[in-house]
């Protein structure tokens, strides 16, 4: 059967009338809600969805949170939701959906991805970590970097080179890591902001099973522009009401207090507040395509906006606040398992958008993909495409 509004808000309801949240334990919860369809309505029948249209989601979203239905904290699972989640969807086999996309939905368990590298960054396809094959299990080498929430992480999504005789794309194949594996070793990486979010992951002989891959061996590169293609998305196009996300520090400080206003920074607040309201629309628009299909490279000029408004917010309420801007509440290495722009003092944010045009896909990288693959411009000259991978200079 079709499954509309009317049919979601009816199932909606009998989720909490059979678990009201008020006396529902928050885990068991979003277990119920998961079994009963209504975790991500555009997934299929019996992995959190109902096959419904993915506009249709917001319908179950409104009625839950009028409710007071606990969710599932998404900026703690980011990566799982917006990046292994839908690589698990298009290329995993139904025994791998089954074991992975309950707890990662319900935050049972974190994800991480473990594709930079210290010398396959912007360059990812160059990386160098090696897969080698030892009867049904594959033994793994290398150093990953860049790896967010890799210090909370259970599992990881994980590429590696299988044949170095092939040239750089077309040698890798994609794996899920389990991080609590012998051999798998986290260190702690700090930022410009005090914090160490993210981390180096050192891979010594860790042994995954064939049974962890997904996709054909060799095809890893393919499998990891869906990854990327969401990533990107998940990053610049969330979700956010009007004046959600860095404008909204910005705006509400001008509003309440006029002492610090000036003409020139009126004029700058003015159009950033536009901006921000025509990425957000913007924004709409692209979630709208993802509803008949995955998502494409229109996701990198998303992040890149993205990038650019959060510095340039985050820069302008620094000097809006003056001196007062520049203060930090905490500068110690807290290890936080969540990145939380809003609910943070302006120094940091202002510090932590840095980042922004790194994480994702450095916006130079992103450049060339809206040129090439949204634009239609010609691509720039590669002379490595057709060499082994062996045979690179490094």
């Amino acid at each position: 059967m079709s499954v509309d509004a009317a049919e979601l808000k009816r199932r909606t309801a009998e989720l909490l009338a059979a678990h009201p949240p008020a006396d529902t334990a928050p885990a068991d919860f979003l277990t119920a809600r998961f079994a009963a369809g209504l975790a991500w309505v555009h997934y299929p029948v019996g992995l959190g969805g109902l096959d419904a249209p993915r506009a249709l989601q917001a319908v179950v979203d409104a009625e839950l949170a009028a409710a007071g239905a606990p969710d599932n904290d998404p900026r703690r699972i980011g990566i799982g939701l917006g990046m292994a989640a839908p690589t698990l969807l298009a290329h995993g086999t139904e025994e791998q959906q089954r074991r992975y996309l309950e707890p990662l939905w319900t935050g049972a368990e974190v994800w991480c991805q473990l594709f930079s590298e210290p010398g396959a960054g912007s360059d990812l396809a160059a990386l160098g970590t090696r897969a080698v094959r030892e009867g049904d299990d594959w033994i793994v080498n290398g150093q990953k970097v860049w790896t967010s929430s890799a210090h909370v992480a259970r599992w990881a999504i994980l590429i590696a080179r299988t044949d170095p005789d092939v040239p750089k794309h077309a040698g890798i194949t994609y794996f899920v890591c389990d991080m609590t594996d012998p051999g798998v070793e986290v260190r702690p990486l700090r930022q410009i902001t005090g914090e160490a979010e993210f981390n180096e992951v050192f891979l010594t002989d860790v042994r995954i099973p064939d049974s962890r891959r997904l996709g054909a061996v060799g095809d890893g590169w393919r499998v990891a522009q869906t990854t990327l293609n969401n990533e990107r998305v998940a990053i610049g196009g969330m979700r956010l009401p009007r004046e959600g996300g860095m404008i909204g520090p910005v705006a509400t400080a001008w509003r309440e207090r006029p002492e610090l206003r000036t003409h020139d920074l009126h004029q700058r607040l003015l159009k950033l507040w536009v901006d921000a309201e025509v990425a957000r629309l913007t924004g709409e628009r692209l979630r709208q395509q993802l509803a008949v299909g995955q998502p494409g490279p229109e996701g990198a000029g998303m992040k890149l906006g993205f990038a650019r408004l959060n510095q340039e917010i985050s820069g302008l309420e620094v000097e809006l606040l003056g001196a007062e801007g520049l203060l930090y509440d905490d500068w110690t290495m807290r290890r936080p398992d969540k990145v939380d722009f809003t609910g943070r003092d302006a120094g940091y944010r202002y510090l932590r958008a840095k980042g922004n045009s790194i994480e994702g896909g450095t916006s130079e990288i992103l450049l060339n993909i809206v040129a090439e693959r949204v634009l239609g411009l010609p691509a720039e000259p590669r002379t490595d495409k057709d060499v082994a991978w062996k045979d690179l200079a490094r």
